[in-house]
């Protein structure tokens, strides 16, 4: 991570002019019908280790596919979902046939992580990396008490909530965007900044940050209103402070059909009824 000052270089865009396809991985998730799809693809486009694959090709939902980029984010290597799932949002719809087509005329879309920091009760630091959204939730029956600083400055001395998040221009289509929260184009260079249920102040909406921000939050009485902090779906309880913050030394590639990208997708939501 770049000190405060400097900008962190961002990763090497792949190119892919000239695939190679000798080497592509499925995964799946776990469902029968993808699982049949996969060994019948296995079959007829042979079948790799994910870290020793040129592609990974992904059959499931969402939720795989999140977890397949964060399988792949030290390596960066491109992943091409197909639909097994409910949502699909990230995914291609599936068929068996021309693979190596449908991968070479793919266009890449590049993004990049929240690098989250957690400081708990016992003292404890821990840190995960989110590639939709950090968030933070009440985990008793009593709101939460949030103080807000962005790069060092207390902008909301006290947010009383469910809870907040922080969503990178991917995932302000996800949970932010259930959340009221504001749809980013993927090419953005900025980060939403959310409250869940906030009761005071009731008609705060949130901010759109610059993804230069360091964003950090300050449980207030956390024995008493204990609060969780999630990096896409990684959990850490009873947290004091959390410092959020763009990383571009790490990224991932995601592969869509053309006229179906990534950031058509995006834009396309924002004029949905």
């Amino acid at each position: 991570m770049a000190p405060r000052g400097r900008q962190a270089q961002p990763i090497p865009e792949k190119t892919l002019a000239s695939p190679s396809f000798d080497r592509v991985a499925f995964v799946t998730n776990g469902t029968a019908e993808a699982d049949i799809a996969a060994s019948r693809l296995r079959a007829r486009y042979g079948d790799n280790a994910v870290e020793d694959a040129d592609f990974v090709v992904a059959l499931g939902g969402d939720g795989l596919m999140l977890q397949t980029l964060h399988r792949v984010m030290s390596s960066d290597i491109p992943v091409y979902g197909m639909n097994f799932g409910s949502v699909g949002f990230m995914m291609n719809t599936f068929s068996e046939d021309d693979l190596e087509s449908r991968l070479a005329a793919a266009q890449p879309t590049h993004i990049y992580p929240l690098s989250m920091e957690v400081l708990d009760t016992t003292g404890q630091t821990q840190t995960a990396l989110a590639l939709n959204e950090v968030s933070l939730f009440r985990a008793s029956y009593q709101a939460a008490k949030i103080q807000i600083i962005v790069d060092g400055e207390t902008r909301l001395d006290e947010l009383i909530c469910d809870g907040a998040l922080l969503s990178t221009p991917a995932g302000s289509t996800a949970y932010n965007l259930s959340a009221h929260g504001p749809i980013l184009p993927i090419e953005a260079q900025l980060l939403a900044l959310t409250p869940i249920s906030p009761f005071r102040p009731r008609r705060w909406r949130g901010a759109i940050l610059s993804n230069r921000a360091v964003v950090k939050f300050i449980t207030r009485e956390a024995d008493k209103r204990p609060v969780s902090a999630v990096a896409d779906n990684v959990e850490f309880q009873h947290v004091l402070e959390v410092t959020v913050r763009e990383d571009r030394s790490r990224g991932v590639t995601l592969l869509f059909d053309p006229g179906t990208s990534l950031e058509e997708r995006v834009l396309s939501e924002q004029f949905r009824f």
